[in-house]
């Protein structure tokens, strides 16, 4: 790489790790202050909560707002420059448009790069550490939370055919008082097993049922069996029974893959959640390369009121994104709208902006 592309390169990245180091740091001062008493409650020395907590929030919020601070840094050293008129001086010297937007980028894709490294496997050991605290220590205290985990009578889908129910269910215990399941096949249901007490055995790995009854139909007739005792291997654990917030942010994409499969042999319903979440971690990176390029070619012209014209311009595009990116999502958990297309409609729309930018930009 040439001078130029070094020049703007540091330029770049210092202003955007500073940004970001000093929004992580107001971020984890103003959350802190909100948490006070949780934090004083759980009982956990200063240390722990840095590692319990803080660990996973700081590069939870950092991941957050990725794309916004890479845009903003742009704008903000972009726009110093044109204002000192070292972007005139760069293109009168005979480097041509496209030439000046290399090092943009360059620093564009490094920074996705790195944001889709961070999205399939390291934000989510972060939010497997933000969640767990969360979930522990702040909302199993929240009345809201309390009236869910009251409720301990779980109905749910196996498989595609097969449906099941658990009264009573502890999730600190893995325990329930009465279990049933029951297997329908052409509208008819040809099994069904219930039993007084259902029991996940960890020295096992599979579930302890008491007072079984099963019942099997056949096309003339029908058996039925009791047990008193017996171990069953059942398509589902006791993770899968928890009531977790948490969960698709917390598996990583190979994890994330496989929780979809999971779930559509089930026939689960909502599973769109899901897919956006899987879709969006490739989709993301993305939008920082195009917001760094919106971000220069906005910010590379010399206009009046500057670096504040510049930002307040900045601010528009990204609010826009983001209502884009809102919208997306709801249209696709609330109606129809393919999660692929969710996660990637506003990388589209924004594709057509760099190019309307780029085209009416003075080369």
């Amino acid at each position: 790489m040439k001078k130029l592309d070094w020049y703007i390169l540091k330029k770049f990245l210092a202003v955007f790790f500073f940004a970001i180091f000093l929004f992580a740091v107001i971020a984890v001062v103003i959350d802190a202050s909100e948490k006070t008493d949780d934090f004083v409650k759980s009982g956990l020395s200063a240390g722990e909560v840095i590692t319990h907590y803080y660990y996973g929030f700081i590069p939870h919020i950092i991941a957050l707002l990725f794309p916004l601070f890479v845009f903003i840094a742009v704008i903000f050293f972009t726009s110093k420059m044109a204002g000192q008129t070292e972007i005139v001086a760069i293109i009168a010297s005979g480097v041509s448009y496209n030439r000046w937007l290399r090092p943009y980028v360059l620093g564009g894709a490094l920074l996705g790069l790195f944001l889709w490294v961070s999205n399939q496997w390291i934000i989510p050991k972060a939010e497997k550490i933000r969640g767990g605290f969360e979930a522990t220590y702040i909302d199993s205290r929240s009345s809201y939370n309390a009236l869910l985990q009251s409720s301990s009578d779980i109905y749910f889908k196996i498989d595609s055919l097969t449906y099941a129910g658990i009264y009573g269910y502890d999730t600190a215990t893995n325990r329930g008082s009465n279990y049933f399941s029951y297997q329908v096949k052409n509208g008819k249901v040809i099994s069904n097993i219930r039993a007084e007490m259902i029991l996940y055995d960890t020295a096992t790995k599979d579930w302890l049922l008491n007072e079984v009854i099963e019942r099997k139909v056949f096309d003339n007739r029908e058996a039925v069996t009791y047990t008193q005792s017996m171990h069953k291997k059942l398509a589902f654990k006791p993770v899968d029974l928890e009531k977790d917030r948490y969960t698709k942010d917390k598996l990583t994409t190979p994890q994330l893959i496989q929780q979809i499969k999971l779930e559509e042999m089930r026939g689960s319903e909502g599973l769109n959640e899901l897919k956006i979440e899987r879709y969006r971690r490739d989709a993301t990176p993305v939008t920082v390369l195009l917001l760094t390029l919106i971000g220069a070619i906005i910010a590379g012209r010399k206009i009046r009121g500057g670096s504040g014209s510049h930002l307040a311009m900045g601010f528009t595009i990204a609010a826009l994104f983001i209502i884009t990116d809102r919208f997306s999502t709801i249209f696709s958990t609330k109606g129809n709208l393919p999660p692929m297309l969710a996660a990637w409609i506003p990388n589209m729309l924004f594709i057509w902006v760099v190019y309307y930018l780029y085209k009416k930009a003075p080369k």
